[in-house]
């Protein structure tokens, strides 16, 4: 910096600031700019190098593929409570010790729904054929009270939403069968959004017989909750609230809900609908804990995670077979592969996700003394569609730990990272408490067309893609358990 000033043409004093602030000034330049401290690499070259291995070698394997075939086929339908929970339980403890790990069962109590009879059919309407009927297809929801045995007979009203139910009131609605006719939103799930369609639809699954109950309804029907018209009904758990009575819920196809819709302007809709559903007593059952130990810090804890048991139509491939599957996957390849976490990797298959999340929840509670050694929880519940990246709920700035496990997986598309607020319904007791959450992006075009339904078979999942979700849990628990450094609360 150049200063130029003339004494001749400045008093005194203004000579001495000038000076004072052109020492100022150089004495500025003299002194360089503190480099900032570099922050530590979150990985090291040799942990970079494992990650890529273990990509490669889950990429290759067919050991997750076995693992959701052999729940699917071999045991079957997995409701809570039932023999083929109970044998998946035992299945996957003997597995995850064959491969090494330490494990234990940790007993919850469950509940213990039974389907039973479920069929309806139109018995009055405009224009229709004398002594005949219109079948229509439908299936309780869980949890659905039965009809009497030998059914009841109604008028069918239809109304779009809550407020339209509202707007009828008791006159209208008492002794009535209410259907819910609220459409999922397909072309927000064909943009890749099917998460948030069904976030959407789902609450008319959860509220709507309570609400139509609260009027008067003697039944409660809604539109199935999914994006493909194959005439299946999509099963799921209702909620009944305590301020209203138990009434028989059952979830119709989307063509039957059409059907409906369309016949009821016309005249009068009556519907014989008989659904015989148990609650049975509360069972014993558990959550499968295996645990590969940690090298230097065994104390903390990297849980993988899918859930055990499944809905009764179909035999539970994608929801959630899959993500059962790619967690065993994901402690198998670190055996294999002779590689040493730091921190112990624990896989966790829950138990009663579908209809009560007591799994999640009396974890959360037994282990409430271990939470700070909870380090990260991944769940995989998405199905098994091509992995776009992972989700983490976290702090924002806690990004750029994770760029380079996104950076590796991106060779095999998926090094998308994405903030989410809820990564996993059995985790949601334990990121609630702080701890960081994970899970895969998953494809989830088409995962709503079988999800909750008879078609949720073992053909609809493609081998590679279930290898690819398998990649990107193993790098990201891997890549978790030897962090450098803690993820910020």
């Amino acid at each position: 910096m150049n200063v130029r000033f003339s004494s001749r043409r400045l008093g005194k004093g203004t000579v001495f600031l000038a000076l004072t602030l052109a020492t100022r000034c150089l004495a500025q330049e003299a002194t360089p700019t503190p480099t900032p401290t570099p922050s530590p690499a979150p990985y090291s070259t040799q942990t970079l190098s494992a990650l890529k291995q273990l990509q490669q070698a889950a990429l290759t394997s067919d050991y997750a593929y076995r693992q959701v075939a052999h729940l699917s086929n071999n045991i079957g339908p997995r409701l809570t409570g039932s023999a083929q929970a109970q044998k998946a339980v035992e299945y996957v403890a003997a597995e995850l010790k064959a491969i090494g790990l330490e494990v234990q069962l940790e007993k919850i109590t469950v509940p213990h729904w039974v389907r039973g009879e479920e069929t309806a059919a139109l018995v009055e309407y405009s224009g229709m054929a004398e002594k005949t009927e219109q079948k229509i297809l439908l299936t309780a929801l869980g949890a659905s009270v039965p009809t009497p045995a030998e059914g009841l007979t109604a008028e069918v009203i239809v109304v779009r939403n809550f407020d339209e139910l509202q707007s009828l009131g008791h006159d209208k609605v008492n002794g009535k069968i209410v259907l819910f006719d609220y459409h999922f939103d397909k072309l927000m799930a064909v943009q890749g959004h099917g998460g948030d369609a069904y976030g959407q639809a789902v609450k008319y699954r959860a509220e709507a017989p309570s609400a139509a109950a609260r009027l008067g309804a003697v039944a409660a029907l809604v539109r199935s909750v999914g994006g493909a018209e194959f005439r299946l009904p999509h099963t799921g758990q209702t909620d009944y609230a305590k301020d209203a009575p138990k009434i028989p819920a059952a979830a119709v196809t989307a063509e039957d809900a059409d059907l409906i819709s369309s016949l009821a302007p016309q005249g009068p809709v009556r519907m014989r609908l008989v659904l015989t559903p148990q609650q049975l007593p509360e069972a014993t059952s558990y959550n499968v804990i295996g645990d590969l130990k940690g090298s230097e810090h065994p104390e903390q804890v990297v849980v993988v995670s899918g859930h055990l048991d499944s809905w009764d139509l179909g035999t539970g491939a994608i929801d959630d077979g899959a993500g059962v599957a790619v967690s065993m996957q994901a402690a198998n390849l670190v055996q294999q592969l002779k590689l040493h976490p730091k921190k112990t990797i624990r896989v966790i298959a829950w138990m009663n996700e579908e209809n009560g999340l007591a799994g999640g929840k009396a974890y959360a509670a037994d282990h409430a003394k271990e939470i700070a050694n909870h380090f990260a929880v991944m769940e995989t519940d998405g199905g098994a569609g091509h992995p776009l990246g992972i989700n983490y709920a976290t702090k924002k700035e806690a990004k750029w730990l994770f760029e380079p496990i996104a950076k590796i997986l991106q060779d095999s598309g998926a090094g998308i990272l994405t903030l989410a607020e809820h990564p996993g319904a059995d985790i949601g007791p334990l990121t609630k408490l702080g701890v960081p959450g994970f899970s895969p992006i998953q494809d989830n075009r088409t995962y709503f067309f079988y999800h909750h339904t008879a078609a949720d078979t073992l053909d609809k999942i493609v081998p590679h893609e279930l290898a690819e979700n398998a990649a990107v849990v193993a790098v990201t628990a891997y890549a978790l358990a030897n962090l450098e450094q803690p993820i910020p609360r």
